[in-house]
């Protein structure tokens, strides 16, 4: 990581000062593996804030993290949660000057659920988590259309943000769509052009033109930025901490959907004992992490919801303290101390035919553009160390840390969760769920997050959630550390928006001083 920072500083970086955009932006993004344009079937991140800008959806996410209204202007839920009816907006044209009617959005929920739901595919499409919560569709007219819910909860709100095609375009190269912009030329690896939808229903930007410049690496685009070839970068690079805003260019944090957490197998003991679990909670200083490896380029949050927002609990900051001198009193209540005085900790075997070492496997993997997981893993041994807990970190393949992951072959494992855009971490907390790897298991919580899917207004989903949480301090599952954030560095200021985060990194720019 260092080698790299001391690299980039040698570039020269272009001398321009930041001013509001005019009607025109240069984007550069890491792209190469986008061949084709299918919304539906989304390539790479970036792509996606491209898709963001051309393809609307039902419902969006508003700064505070909140469904809001677009191409549904209202909906309203019957039958407890069982059925959820959307009206559209009356006013809404494809690019082409079609209008948009709810058979298009049958027709596009309906492509996506017949793919998630084909047990012949292994490819269920990137969209395919909307079988959890549609069990059909339909139209009753034009502007109506009508939800029956697999699960009867609020969460349906947030699975309705897929972007809606033409009826007679959900298998083509290319559709059209109803955004603030459609896409006037694609060279794939190359660029991308977009130009304003002449029928966007709210109105003509002032932004008419964006052209995304794409490169091969990560670092290819931030030394496009840094020679002037593009006015504005999205970059996850750790690199990027060195940039602040000033006079030359502006540096947006943006937050992603990758959680990072420390899991602990519950079926490997001491990982069995609450206390032990604890005790290393209490020992990981995450916000140092954060600081001195992560160059603060994550938001810090003790539990899986986002903090910050409607959904977080604040009132748990005492669970989640760095607390040494705790720590080491939960050890000893486990009834694990040096007996040998070597520095790490031992138990009586209950027949008397010898102690065990407190000693842990500890398994991370590693990204291709960054190593600071690796050093976040090594810098949590030290710690564990300290406190006389000996682990042994191996870094593993993404293929052989699923292996270990399923087979619950590992003590200690760094790894993120790629979270849903639904904020319900049942698949994270519930017993034998996908994501469950700790194999915890907790009536409590169980309940919890069953009660959880059964909250059809934001009000009643808030109050479980906060639950949840609390719920988690208590049992303490694993480690939530962070999610990670990226970089938007530009030179030229597109938005007002509060909350830009991963998958639309360009939002706001479509009313930015709208004329």
């Amino acid at each position: 990581m260092m080698t790299l920072c001391l690299t980039l500083w040698t570039l020269p970086i272009a001398e321009a000062a930041t001013t509001n955009v005019g009607e025109s932006l240069v984007v550069g993004i890491q792209s190469t593996k986008t061949t084709i344009i299918r919304p539906l079937d989304p390539q790479e991140r970036d792509i996606m804030s491209v898709y963001d800008l051309v393809y609307d959806s039902l419902v969006t996410i508003d700064d505070d993290y909140l469904p809001q209204p677009s191409l549904a202007e209202s909906w309203e839920e019957t039958g407890s949660g069982k059925t959820w009816t959307f009206h559209l907006r009356s006013n809404v044209y494809f690019s082409d000057g079609t209008p948009l009617t709810a058979n298009d959005v049958v027709a596009t929920a309906q492509y996506i659920l017949n793919r998630a739901n084909d047990d012949a595919s292994s490819d269920k499409g990137y969209y395919q988590n909307l079988k959890y919560f549609v069990k059909s569709i339909s139209a009753t007219n034009d502007t109506t259309v009508v939800v029956k819910a697999s699960r009867k909860y609020y969460g349906i709100l947030y699975a309705m943000t897929f972007p809606v095609l033409k009826a007679s375009e959900v298998e083509a190269d290319n559709p059209l769509g109803t955004g603030a912009y459609r896409i006037s030329s694609f060279d794939a690896g190359n660029s991308i052009w977009l130009e304003t939808n002449d029928y966007w229903w709210q109105g003509r930007p002032q932004v008419k033109q964006i052209v995304f410049q794409c490169a091969s690496t990560a670092k290819e685009v931030l030394e496009n930025y840094e020679y002037a070839r593009v006015d504005t970068i999205f970059t996850r690079l750790i690199a990027a901490s060195q940039y602040k805003s000033g006079m030359t260019n502006l540096s947006l944090d943006y937050r992603t959907n990758q959680l990072e957490t420390l899991l602990m197998n519950h079926s490997s003991s001491p990982l069995d004992d609450v206390n032990v679990r604890k005790a290393i909670r209490y020992v990981v200083d995450a916000d140092k992490l954060a600081s001195s490896i992560y160059m603060g380029m994550v938001s810090r949050t003790d539990t899986p919801m986002i903090s910050g927002t409607w959904m977080y609990n604040d009132n748990l900051t005492s669970y989640f303290t760095q607390d040494i001198d705790e720590a080491n009193r939960l050890l000893d209540e486990a009834g694990w101390v040096d007996t040998d005085g070597d520095g790490v900790r031992d138990k009586a075997k209950d027949d008397g035919s010898g102690s065990w070492r407190l000693h842990l496997r500890f398994y991370v993997y590693e990204e291709p553009d960054n190593d600071v997981r690796v050093e976040t893993a090594n810098t949590i041994s030290d710690w564990l160390a300290e406190i006389g807990i000996e682990c042994k970190v191996e870094t593993l393949t993404m293929s052989d840390m699923a292996t270990k992951l399923k087979a619950g072959g590992f003590d200690l494992a760094l790894v993120s969760y790629a979270m849903d855009v639904c904020p319900d971490p049942g698949f994270l907390l519930m017993k034998s769920n996908t994501g469950n790897y700790c194999r915890y298991n907790s009536s409590a919580m169980n309940d919890l997050c069953s009660e959880l899917r059964t909250q059809t207004t934001q009000a009643g989903y808030q109050e479980t959630l906060l639950k949840i949480q609390a719920q988690f301090a208590e049992d303490c599952p694993f480690i939530c550390l962070y999610y990670r954030e990226g970089a938007v560095l530009t030179r030229k200021m597109y938005t007002t928006a509060r909350d830009v985060r991963e998958l639309e990194l360009l939002r706001g720019i479509d009313t930015f001083n709208q004329q």
